[in-house]
């Protein structure tokens, strides 16, 4: 055998040899190849972004729940995530990163099936297996968000088969479009890691469901938050997992990545001071309440428009965001009169509004070539972010009032008696106490 291939290897011209050798080193140079700092990285920014919803939110949100409804709330948040979790890998992946059908779907891999170990995906060249878990996250947090909205009065059950339909219904479709390809992104629209699929989605979706809910039983008069600590808490969890919620969007380990990283840390800590000015020389007191809201809005400002702008515009971002979010907290919503009870879109609708526009005025080419703003020359960047933003509000507004009215059908309806309204949803709903005392 040896010597029959010694033979036909004779026979061919040394320039083919060399040929066919150049060939497979070029091919072999092509082909893309797993990037382990990249996925190091991300690996940890999913980490940390998973560590925002049943730990950060939970506390954040369940800290500002009366504490008959604590456990309730962080139950909320809890399930949010678990829905998100198995809802994702099932339909949710391939709705939004599938193969783009007419810039308005994906499809091609329910249950991640045709995903191999080996497959990379193009940006970062990082697993495929790990991009769909880091979005699993986003979609995880999301829904729990707009929970805020509405606890203390919405069943638990009807929680969970809203939060399923609407993750496939609404939040998939929003993520398509921005980022999978779908008809925003061909527009330009810029969002770097969620002012629109994220932040207005949730806070425009916890609007509708409050209006559609009513108000609680007791609105109006004084509500005490069960531990401002928890809040603060929660706060800080929160801020901690944004690196990884911002800064991991990269999807690598580079500048950007660095670059987010400050920023996030920049506006989040401005909007913290702003709203605390604020609110002091509205109400003559520097509330941790407020100064952990203002934190909150600062993060949510800065979201899509971490991986584009610079520290300057970080700061302008932040400040900007304490002031209107606390207006949306304290003004738009006892202006309207709706009983949004965890400011869901009063911080996260209305910072996310804000700084999903602001992301068309400070984006910064020498930050990142993929985003000009108004101030580098591109005035028109403003205007397709107003699409993307109005865009998301039609669209979540119709698709949630549609999802929770099947929700509230299936599930009986949608809001607890009366009874256990009074006397609490973590006994009523869940048989259980967040403190005992003996």
């Amino acid at each position: 055998m040896r010597s029959k291939l010694l033979a036909l290897a004779t026979m061919l011209p040394l320039s083919t040899l060399w040929a066919a050798e150049e060939a497979a080193a070029e091919a072999a140079e092509a082909a893309p190849t797993l990037d382990v700092g990249n996925t190091a990285w991300v690996l940890t920014a999913t980490a940390l972004v998973m560590f925002m919803t049943p730990a950060g939110l939970a506390l954040f949100y369940g800290g500002m729940a009366r504490s008959k409804n604590l456990l309730n709330t962080i139950a909320m948040s809890v399930m949010g995530y678990i829905v998100a979790s198995i809802v994702w890998v099932v339909c949710g992946y391939t709705l939004a990163f599938g193969t783009d059908i007419s810039g308005v779907i994906g499809f091609d891999s329910f249950f991640l099936s045709g995903i191999k170990v080996t497959d990379l995906w193009a940006t970062g060249n990082i697993p495929v297996l790990l991009f769909a878990a880091f979005q699993m996250t986003f979609a995880g947090i999301t829904v729990a968000l707009a929970s805020g909205a509405v606890i203390e009065r919405l069943k638990f059950s009807t929680w969970i088969v809203f939060a399923a339909l609407w993750i496939i219904a609404c939040y998939a479709p929003i993520a398509h479009w921005v980022w999978g390809g779908g008809f925003l992104s061909a527009d330009g629209v810029l969002d770097f890691a969620g002012g629109t699929v994220v932040h207005i989605n949730a806070g425009v979706a916890g609007l509708v469901m409050a209006l559609m809910l009513g108000k609680r039983s007791d609105y109006g008069k004084a509500m005490f938050p069960s531990s401002v600590t928890l809040t603060v808490l929660g706060a800080s969890m929160l801020w901690f997992g944004w690196f990884g919620f911002n800064a991991g969007s990269e999807l690598g380990a580079d500048g950007i990545a660095a670059s987010a990283f400050l920023v996030t840390n920049t506006a989040a800590a401005v909007a913290a001071f702003s709203w605390m000015l604020v609110e002091y020389v509205t109400y003559k007191k520097f509330t941790l309440l407020g100064i952990a809201s203002g934190i909150v809005a600062g993060l949510v400002a800065i979201t899509p428009a971490a991986g584009f702008v610079d520290t300057a515009g970080a700061l302008v971002i932040g400040v900007v965001a304490g002031i209107v979010a606390f207006y949306g907290v304290n003004g738009l919503k006892k202006a309207l009169k709706y009983d949004d009870s965890l400011d869901a879109f009063g911080i996260h609708g209305v910072a996310g509004i804000w700084g999903a526009i602001a992301t068309g005025i400070f984006a910064n080419p020498e930050v990142n070539e993929l985003g000009t703003g108004l101030l580098y020359g591109n005035a028109g960047q403003v205007l397709v972010q107003v699409e993307g933003v109005v865009v998301t509000i039609i669209y979540t507004a119709i698709v949630t009032a549609v999802v929770f009215k099947i929700a509230s059908i299936l599930t009986g309806g949608a809001r607890v008696s009366a009874e256990a309204e009074s006397q609490g949803l973590d006994e009523v709903e869940h048989g259980e106490k967040a403190f005992n005392l003996r």
